[in-house]
């Protein structure tokens, strides 16, 4: 018996680098020309910055690209273009907003204070260094299995740091910051990723346990009462959080990044029903208890009672913008509170309405697509829980904000990824997409073929049959 000689074809996929090269250029020129655009409308002229600004953006992009072409390249290649665009409108709006708090202090015969917008691109660059460290020093993610317990030490500590006396403030009612070197950092933004690794190397080492079912009820497996323990130290830190911190933002993402890959990892959605019930308890708890948590439902409630009401300014304004918006520099943002921060999608939402806010929450959307895609394609349970985590991470950040801007739940005080003005959020969200990115480096690229099996070796086994 003779045996035609075997064959092997291994389809090598294509990096994409180049597709997201040209993304790049679209998502710098749509930045660009935001920024000029808001110069123009608003000053009659193009901005004297508009060269800084591009050539600035620019460099930033092509070195993450060119990390990632030598680096990582059969990364994803979506996920940065969307970064940077998301990023380049926020300083866009930012430098907006600069200019219309300018005109406002001049109206007044007030000195105005100093612009934000190039304080953001100096977090950018920053950001951007800490990717190329992370795409640089990680060189496989599996390696972060091994640091489970020392991540989740980390997050704890870094949660703790602002209720350290001297270190941490309050700044707006929250005590999330601390003060060192004369910068305010919000150690909270890193907490997360640390987090995020924890929760995932612990549960690939006690999925098994999780999964199994105690009673049933209503056709649903609960969990047994002898392994509600982890959800219920989750949920006690992040009762600690609210209670302590007074940040009930941060103490809802932990809860719910938690309460998300629990289920994800068990595929029991018993897990589901009792976090559910812990998060009502929590926060009913916080309503009737803490006067922030009051207030916030308060105004959620009834914003037209509160004079001058972040929330009622912001619905005001989304109402003013309508489907189309009053364009790039024809609003009025800066009359809201916190136009730069917390109500940064409020003031694209006015001057881009609805159609143009729609259009971020897609741009975020896809990043959140990309990842699960990532987490679906990754060979391994750590990297699927990873990639999952700091996904849905977005997801709930994303929900949470543009639910509070546009009066869905009350308004919690998390920071727009990629957006909002502040330094800590900026550099945290770029280290997400740069893990993100080599996950997907991972997942997507070519495995060794096996070798070709010899006509010997197959005659050999037919014989022994």
């Amino acid at each position: 018996m003779s045996y035609a000689p075997t064959s092997v074809i291994q389809i090598i996929p294509r990096t994409r680098r180049g597709v997201e090269l040209l993304l790049l250029v679209i998502a710098i020129a749509v930045s660009v020309g935001a920024y000029v655009n808001i110069g123009i409308t608003v000053q009659n002229e193009v901005p004297a910055s508009t060269g800084y600004y591009a050539a600035g953006i620019t460099l930033l992009a092509l070195i993450a690209h060119f990390a990632l072409r030598y680096r990582a390249p059969y990364a994803d290649p979506v996920l940065l273009p969307c970064a940077v665009l998301l990023n380049g409108l926020g300083v866009a709006m930012i430098h907006r907003i600069d200019l219309g708090l300018a005109l406002v202090a001049e109206a007044r015969g007030a000195t105005p204070k100093s612009p934000a917008a190039p304080q953001q691109i100096t977090w950018t660059a920053v950001g951007v260094v800490l990717f190329l460290v992370v795409i640089l020093v990680i060189r496989d993610h599996r390696r972060l299995q091994a640091l489970t317990y020392t991540a989740g030490l980390a997050g704890l500590v870094l949660l703790v740091l602002p209720l350290i006396p001297g270190l941490g403030v309050n700044l707006n009612g929250a005590r999330i910051w601390i003060r060192l070197a004369g910068m305010s950092f919000q150690p909270g933004e890193f907490a997360k990723i640390c987090l995020v690794v924890f929760f995932a190397g612990y549960l690939v080492v006690k999925r098994d346990v999780l999964t199994l079912a105690g009673h049933r009820f209503l056709g649903l497996d609960l969990p047994r009462a002898r392994d509600l323990g982890p959800i219920g130290i989750a949920w006690g830190v992040s009762l600690g959080v609210l209670v302590f911190e007074s940040d009930l933002g941060s103490s809802l993402l932990f809860f719910g990044l938690f309460l998300f890959l629990l289920y994800v990892s068990t595929e029991r959605a018993g897990w589901l029903i009792i976090g559910g019930l812990l998060f009502v308890g929590g926060a009913y708890f916080a309503y009737a208890t803490f006067g922030h948590v009051h207030r916030r439902v308060t105004d959620w409630l009834d914003p037209w009672a509160i004079d001058g009401g972040q929330v009622k300014l912001g619905l005001m304004g989304q109402a003013w913008g309508g489907i189309l918006g009053r364009g790039l520099g024809q609003g009025h943002p800066e009359a809201t509170l916190y136009a730069q921060s917390d109500m940064i999608i409020s003031s694209f939402a006015e001057e881009l309405g609805l159609t143009g806010l729609i259009a971020i929450i897609l741009v975020y959307t896809l990043i959140i697509e990309r990842g699960l895609r990532t987490a679906l394609g990754c060979r391994d349970i750590f990297g699927k829980l990873i990639a999952t985590g700091l996904a849905m991470s977005f997801a709930l950040q994303v929900f949470v904000i543009v639910g509070g801007v546009t009066g869905l739940i009350p308004l919690t005080g998390l920071a727009t990824p990629f957006m909002a003005l502040g330094g800590t959020s900026l550099v945290a969200n770029w280290a997400i997409i740069a893990l993100l990115l080599r996950i997907s480096d991972q997942a997507r690229r070519p495995q060794t073929p096996a070798a070709p099996v010899s006509d010997e070796t197959i005659a050999m086994a037919v014989q022994k049959q």
